[in-house]
């Protein structure tokens, strides 16, 4: 029996960010000649996972339309179907130097503008343009799933679903509700507005999901609506081609951080970076802080223990992962990173438990993350922003293999039996389909 027919808002299937791969893993069970996915022009990459879905609707000039004088600065996208196949991408508009430049000087100099006088909510608007209400109607799907990350974005995905009038599913992935309006001088007004136009986002939706438990027991206090969790599910005998299975470390262990440097991470990578110093000094070792990113951080000679590597192919990570002695997953201890975060699951969190690699996470208390990870005791955790107590925590990692080894198979175990993509887009699909009327 072929799956239904779904419509995709706003999220494409990319396998360049975490939202991108968590989606092609969650549908990984459906007939990728079923889906079809309507997304903004800037978001459809290079990087489309052209194995997960073809039909694409690129909106452009005809659907979002910009204020004055926003809307002299900003690139032009082509509004229709976008064709992906391995061999082409047709009509989608690579990065050029000119509209990075575009880009730079809006961030630099209109955004705090707008952002201050509140008119950042409504800069832009996306609308059912009449080519993309034919595209719509020729596709004529079953289901509706969405997600937002935008006032424009709630507002799109309303619009859609009283324009077809199907059942919608609708996925919270992170809270940045928490901070709409934080950088007005109208908060007040802004986020009661928002949060209005979100609670009928949610009375649009037959069936409402989050990104972890925590996030779902918060939004049923906030909006008294159900919410089923799904993160990012992951193919276990992928990671098994790497995964790590014996716990014996030498002089000179690895722990590995993966993931973006700069703002809003960079002050806990070398609080880690000082706490691995702190321990090879204390017992006599040399155990290095390997951090695979884009580019190395400007601070990374200031550590005698830190080493950078490039990112790697993703087909290689289990392999990457699987050969570190540890995996590091710091958070931001800073107060407004904090609430953007406080609800959202790393993607690569299921990841480092299919490593078959010791988890570290170092983080705040009041973290989806942290409440996870304590709950299932899959990681050693640090929840307060302290260098020696990092070091003391590292330390008896290093020192206690029987502790290694706990951690490591409880990890691996949960990834199993919760993040398995033979078991988890299974029930994601079942739910999906469940709201469609027979």
């Amino acid at each position: 029996m072929p799956s239904p027919k779904i419509l995709i808002l706003n999220q494409p299937f990319v396998s360049d960010t975490g939202g991108g791969i968590t989606l092609s893993n969650l549908f990984s069970k459906w007939d990728a000649k079923q889906i079809a996915v309507a997304s903004s022009g800037y978001l459809l990459t290079g990087d489309i996972a052209t194995e997960r879905c073809y039909k694409y609707y690129q909106l452009g000039s005809e659907e979002r339309k910009w204020i004055f004088p926003l809307n002299l600065f900003g690139r032009k996208y082509e509004s229709g179907e976008v064709s992906f196949s391995k061999q082409s991408k047709d009509k989608v508009i690579p990065e050029e130097f000119d509209s990075k430049n575009r880009s730079n000087f809006i961030e630099k100099y209109i955004s705090p503008i707008f952002h201050f006088s509140g008119l950042s909510h409504f800069v832009s608007k996306t609308q059912l343009s009449p080519k993309f209400c034919n595209w719509l109607l020729e596709f004529n799907p079953d289901v509706i799933y969405a997600q937002s990350s935008s006032r424009e974005e709630i507002l799109f995905c309303i619009a859609v679903q009283e324009f077809l009038k199907k059942p919608m599913v609708f996925h919270k992935m992170d809270d940045w509700l928490t901070l709409a309006g934080s950088k007005t001088f109208m908060i007040k007004y802004w986020r009661n507005k928002i949060d209005s136009e979100f609670k009928d986002l949610l009375n649009h939706s037959e069936l409402v999901m989050s990104i972890s438990d925590y996030m779902g027991e918060e939004y049923f206090k906030r909006y008294d609506k159900e919410f089923i969790t799904f993160h990012n599910p992951i193919d276990i005998n992928f990671w098994k081609t790497g995964q790590r299975n014996t716990y014996d470390i030498d002089q000179s262990p690895t722990i590995m951080y993966a993931g973006r440097i700069g703002l809003g991470i960079d002050n806990s990578l070398m609080t880690i970076a000082s706490a691995i110093d702190i321990v090879n000094k204390e017992l006599n070792m040399s155990i290095k802080f390997l951090i695979q990113a884009q580019e190395a951080p400007d601070w990374l000679k200031n550590y005698k223990c830190t080493k950078h590597q490039h990112f790697v192919s993703y087909k290689d990570l289990p392999k990457v992962f699987g050969s570190a002695d540890f995996m590091i997953l710091p958070y931001d201890f800073d107060p407004d990173g904090l609430a953007f975060i406080k609800y959202s699951m790393p993607t690569k969190a299921s990841e480092y438990m299919a490593s078959g690699t010791p988890i570290i996470i170092f983080a705040p208390e009041d973290t989806a993350l942290v409440q996870y990870a304590k709950k299932n005791k899959w990681a050693a955790v640090v929840t307060e922003n302290n260098t020696k107590k990092l070091a003391i925590e590292i330390k008896e990692l290093v020192k206690n293999k029987p502790l290694r080894e706990k951690i490591a198979h409880t990890a691996r175990n949960l990834a199993e039996t919760r993040h398995n993509t033979d078991i988890v887009a299974n029930e994601f699909k079942n739910c999906i389909e469940s709201v469609i009327p027979k």
